[in-house]
């Protein structure tokens, strides 16, 4: 039986007032300060959740469905009350003959930053040498890692310009077509990450961040790698299983890490910004060189959670918070059951959820983030049956437990 884990999250509180007007657009998992400022008190209450939603939802969906021999999936975003998208995805059936790769990524500060490992982070897993010799679980450790590393110098500056269009479409296209290394025939043209002189060349990498919430799937084997807030859960025979833990500031391993690095908790919040503990890039938090990268304030160290899947495995989902801040592990496995029941196409499903999170006003507080869900059902019975447990890659997280 897996641990189950409780998340407490800082209410939205709408965008209503006047005062957020004069406030620049900031995200609902971090945001600065001017420490000159004396309205520091003001923009502290004004920033969670103000200056950032519309007058009314975007309600337009991007959904799309695949499936192989093995399984089937449906997917589905929505920027929702947000002024921006900051949510990423990644779907691919077929990473190599017998691997299957889903990943979500919920980004704040900005879109750069999800996108870049919606673009990056599977290329990286599949190259990897411990993926190579059949290490998926080191592989994914090393890749996160990897997705900081390549966000940093000229070539990082320059794609995290053109993926969060700080650079106009037509520029970023000449871009791309400027520095993407050459390739006779295009495959794996952007995996060669050579460093470039140039003006950014000393770039430490991005402010703005995103959590990673991703599955591999070989065989009868699952592999969940997660750092942040968002989550994965699978559906054994109608019961829900966290197979991910949120990684929230305040959490004794979270928390000890954070302090021992020089770091502090106010509200909640790493350093009185970031309600996160674990994510790729936010790099201000990533900076003292006397600590190795999963040591650092924040870091992108993903815990690792291997799966023997068994007949009564029914399917995982994979969503960023603006799916749980509104419906529990189980909520979400029960409605999914049920609309199986009568709908066959996956997507779908996952749009009912959107829609069903989806708040009617600002007011309301939950249901106003962007909002993404990838359902992944099992084609076949698998052979082996074994308790969900989890394994994680984190030291830290070890240590905790013992």
């Amino acid at each position: 039986m897996p641990r189950q884990y409780r998340s407490h999250y800082l209410p939205n509180y709408g965008n209503e007032l006047l005062v957020a007007r004069v406030i620049v657009p900031l995200c609902s998992h971090s945001f600065s300060f001017c420490p000159k400022s004396k309205l520091n008190s003001l923009f502290f209450l004004l920033s969670i959740g103000m200056g950032t939603n519309l007058s009314f939802p975007k309600t337009e969906k991007f959904s799309e469905d695949g499936e192989n021999d093995h399984l089937r999936y449906g997917l589905s975003s929505m920027q929702g009350w947000r002024a921006t998208m900051e949510d990423a995805h990644a779907a691919h059936l077929d990473l190599d003959a017998s691997t299957s790769f889903f990943g979500v990524y919920d980004g704040h500060g900005g879109k750069a930053v999800a996108k870049f490992c919606a673009k990056y982070l599977h290329q990286q897993i599949l190259k990897n040498e411990a993926y190579i010799a059949g290490d998926v679980g080191s592989s994914l450790q090393q890749s996160f890692f990897r997705m900081d590393e390549m966000m940093q110098g000229q070539r990082g500056w320059r794609e995290l310009a053109v993926l969060g269009d700080k650079i106009n479409k037509f520029s970023g296209k000449i871009e791309g077509l400027i520095w993407s290394p050459r390739s006779s025939d295009g495959k794996d043209q952007d995996d060669c990450w050579a460093f470039e002189e140039g003006r950014h060349s000393n770039f430490a990498g991005p402010t703005s961040g995103s959590t990673a919430c991703v599955a591999i799937i070989r065989n009868n084997q699952l592999f969940i790698a997660n750092a942040g807030d968002s989550r994965c859960v699978i559906s054994r025979k109608g019961q829900a299983f966290d197979l991910s833990r949120d990684h929230k500031p305040d959490l004794e391993v979270e928390k000890e890490r954070i302090l021992k690095a020089g770091g502090f908790i106010h509200a909640g919040r790493v350093n009185g910004s970031l309600n996160l503990a674990r994510a790729i890039g936010d790099m201000e938090f990533k900076q003292n060189k006397f600590l190795s990268a999963e040591k650092q304030i924040v870091t992108a160290n993903p815990d690792i959670n291997i799966v023997d899947l068994c007949d009564e495995d029914e399917f995982i989902v994979i969503a960023c918070d603006g799916i749980w801040d509104c419906l529990s592990s189980q909520q979400l496995v029960d409605s999914v059951r049920q609309q199986l029941l009568l709908e066959t196409k996956l997507s779908a499903v996952c749009e009912r959820v959107l829609d069903r999170c989806l708040a009617p006003t600002i007011v309301v507080g939950e249901g106003c983030d962007n909002m993404t869900m990838i359902l992944v059902q099992f084609k076949k019975p698998t052979l082996s049956s074994a308790p969900v447990q989890e394994q994680s890659s984190s030291n830290e997280q070890a240590a905790s437990e013992q």
